[in-house]
């Protein structure tokens, strides 16, 4: 080491990183004022070696044309229909893959089942920095794949897992669980910490465009929901997944933020059993399963997940408030917009919900952020409120502006062809009658609502005939 080298050296400071956000501070406080967490700023000495600080003069880069012929690679298929949609299908050689969901959700189920059953098409390596090998083989014969050509190991030394992979054995699909668990040895930060995660992803993505190799890393998330560590990790990987679910639900739900080789949005729908996870090919007929008929505040949905079709339940219940300020709750929708919907159905239409606590719920643990949804909450609310279950072969599609308008959402046609066939036989939609005469249905019929004063006057009237009816009929 020269005396430039040591001058550089002398002149490196610790850095305090938070480790919510991956700010960093030239002195320790105990708030982070970007992002506002207390107690997660950590200090992080630089590292001992100088060598990337006294890097010489760059080389020429080599350029082509964007007419110069390629050859593009061909996907790796896990012939799991739900795994393979999200990937865009199939995994990508030379692409990394980011997987992040909750503690206990089922990830490193997810990734030793998918990587089984690639292991049959190409040499695959799964690293564990979590689990000994023992508990990894007695996870696989639990899940029924204890005779796939997988090769295990269990190491948190990044360094020693890239030399396996550039080995003469090296794989060509390898899986990293987790990636707050590896360390670099040039670092002297603590595994899990910003600066680690961060080195670790750039290697990482650095030996998989090398080397040609498909690559998925497990990755915790936070109390938020958001992977843990600094959000440039999103960055530098090609593909985002979210494994979704409640525990003690049944179903799982893997959903695609980002990808770079396909589309985004796209959901892939597991059932945890006994044996592991079973794909669930129908989630439509799945989500209905369970609905009962005949019960006010419950309507359907015609949701769009990516390029997947889904009818969804939509369930409202309105109880007395016992306090003076009433509850709004929401399980798998925005609770803004309920309240923005609300003040819709109390100003354009006369109803009053201020001495109601409403509780809304998505059936099936499915999260929902179109706001095409507004209608079908709207028909739920209302129902509800009349106390007047609404037709079971009937769905609402539209999202709802601030005057009452109901307006137009994309993809009608597939919304309505997919409830078309599993047997809906009425579709309440926005007025789109220069779209909606080139949708051929079998037997579904269309009704156009401009507003939603339409839609509210209707169920009064309905509730009024239905009272009368009683009277006569007593």
């Amino acid at each position: 080491m020269n005396l430039k080298e040591v001058f550089v050296l002398a002149k490196l400071k610790s850095q305090y990183i938070c480790q919510a956000c991956g700010v960093s501070f030239p002195r320790w406080t105990g708030k982070c004022d970007a992002c506002g967490t207390w107690d997660q700023i950590v200090e992080e000495k630089p590292s001992s070696s100088a060598g990337f600080f006294m890097k010489k003069s760059g080389s020429r880069l080599d350029t082509v044309d964007l007419l110069t012929p390629i050859v593009i690679p061909k996907r790796l298929m896990s012939n799991t229909q739900e795994f393979d949609r999200v990937t865009g299908g199939g995994l990508v050689p030379g692409g990394v893959v980011l997987i992040g969901g909750d503690p206990g959700i089922g990830k490193s189920t997810l990734m030793l089942q998918m990587a089984s059953r690639l292991s049959h098409q190409t040499p695959t390596l799964y690293v564990s920095g979590e689990e000994a090998i023992d508990q990894i083989q007695s996870r696989a014969h639990r899940l029924g794949v204890a005779q796939s050509p997988l090769a295990l190991a269990s190491s948190t030394n990044l360094k020693d897992i890239i030399a396996t992979i550039e080995g003469p054995q090296g794989a060509k699909l390898v899986v990293i669980d987790s990636i707050q668990t590896m360390f670099l040895d040039d670092l002297e930060a603590s595994p899990g910490t910003v600066s680690q995660v961060r080195a670790c992803s750039h290697e990482l993505v650095t030996i998989a465009k090398k080397r040609n190799v498909a690559i998925l890393i497990v990755g915790h998330v936070t109390k938020e929901g958001l992977i843990a560590g600094p959000r440039v990790l999103e960055h530098m990987v090609d593909t985002v997944l979210y494994f979704e679910g409640e525990r003690g639900h049944h179903y799982r739900l893997l959903r695609t933020v980002k990808n770079r080789f396909g589309a985004t949005n796209e959901i892939g729908i597991f059932q945890m059993t006994e044996t592991g996870l079973e794909e669930v090919k129908n989630p439509s007929a799945l989500f209905l399963s369970e609905r009962r008929e005949g019960v006010s505040g419950s309507s359907i949905y015609a949701g769009l997940e990516g390029t997947r079709p889904v009818l969804v339940e939509i369930q409202v219940l309105l109880s007395k408030t016992a306090y003076g300020m009433p509850r709004r709750t929401t399980v798998g929708w925005d609770l803004s917009r309920l309240a923005m919907i609300l003040a819709v159905l109390e100003a354009r239409c006369g109803l009053n919900f201020a001495n109601y606590d409403v509780y809304l719920n998505i059936a099936g643990g499915l999260k929902i952020t179109d706001p095409s949804s507004d209608l079908s909450i709207v028909a739920a609310l209302v129902s509800a409120y009349f106390d007047i279950p609404l037709d079971p072969k009937a769905i609402f599609l539209g999202e709802i502006g601030l005057s009452g308008e109901v307006r137009m959402v994309p993809h009608m046609d597939v919304r309505l062809k997919e409830a078309d066939k599993l047997g809906f036989t009425c579709a309440f939609i926005p007025d789109m009658r220069s779209l909606t005469k080139q949708i051929h249905l079998e037997s579904m019929t269309l009704n156009p609502v401009d507003m939603v004063k339409k839609l509210v006057t209707d169920m009064a009237n309905q509730r009024k005939n239905q009272t009368t009816e009683e009277i006569l009929g007593e």
